[in-house]
């Protein structure tokens, strides 16, 4: 059974993902933001492996 708090950061996870999808399909994708986006799911992925 997966804890509340690991299910809430793999919520997250998803839509930081979703994001970056997103940032990446526009015709002029923001370098600044995507370094954002992505050190903040490297963040997540790296609590949710100490669960």
């Amino acid at each position: 059974m997966e804890s509340s708090h690991f299910v809430a950061l793999q919520t997250k996870h998803d839509g930081l993902e979703r994001r970056i999808r997103e940032e990446m399909n526009r015709p002029s994708p923001d370098v600044a933001t995507l370094q954002v986006l992505k050190r903040q799911k490297l963040r997540v992925k790296e609590e949710m492996s100490h669960i």
